[in-house]
């Protein structure tokens, strides 16, 4: 099976009360809806910062005033699925109303939660971890890879979160 290639940006957009802002997605149209970081793919021809600005607007209806910092990055290589994801986390301020109308109509809701409930909302260990870790120390820049989306051979640079690969 040939490998498909995912290149991610996604933002950490905070509410005056320091809650952040997740989005619900449902995929499959199944009802099944998970909560991640606003954001999505890059398209051909756009580059990371673009694509944070285009997606946070079409999935919560926001406007990007300012990147801050790259916040996290993190490489997902799931040989089970055939695929590499790397993710592009950015800290960024904002502007607007959440209003979603995400044009794929996956996103099905936009809400401010504070770092406990983005604990429990987050079921995806390379989604959660690197985020609460982030949250956390407020270190930027750190790098994290995992071996699946089930968080397997977890491991982030600087420092070691879990293993040293084999």
């Amino acid at each position: 099976m040939p490998r498909r290639d995912l290149l991610v940006a996604a933002g950490i957009l905070r509410d005056k009360q320091g809650r952040i802002l997740l989005v619900g997605n449902d995929w499959q149209g199944a009802g099944r809806v998970r909560f991640t970081l606003p954001g999505g793919m890059v398209e051909a021809g756009e580059t990371a910062p673009e694509a944070l600005y285009r997606e946070i607007h079409e999935e919560t209806g926001l406007r990007i005033t300012a990147i801050q910092h790259m916040a996290y990055c993190v490489h997902i290589e799931d040989e089970r699925r055939g695929e590499r994801a790397i993710a592009i986390v950015f800290e960024a301020r904002w502007d607007g109303l959440l209003n979603p109308a995400d044009p794929d109509g996956f996103i099905v809701e936009a809400r401010f939660c504070t770092p406990a409930e983005v604990q429990q909302k987050l079921d995806s260990p390379p989604q959660r971890e690197p985020l609460t870790d982030y949250l956390a120390t407020g270190v930027p820049g750190r790098f994290y890879a995992f071996k699946g989306w089930d968080g397997k051979g977890g491991l982030r640079i600087p420092g070691l979160s879990q293993q040293q690969p084999t």
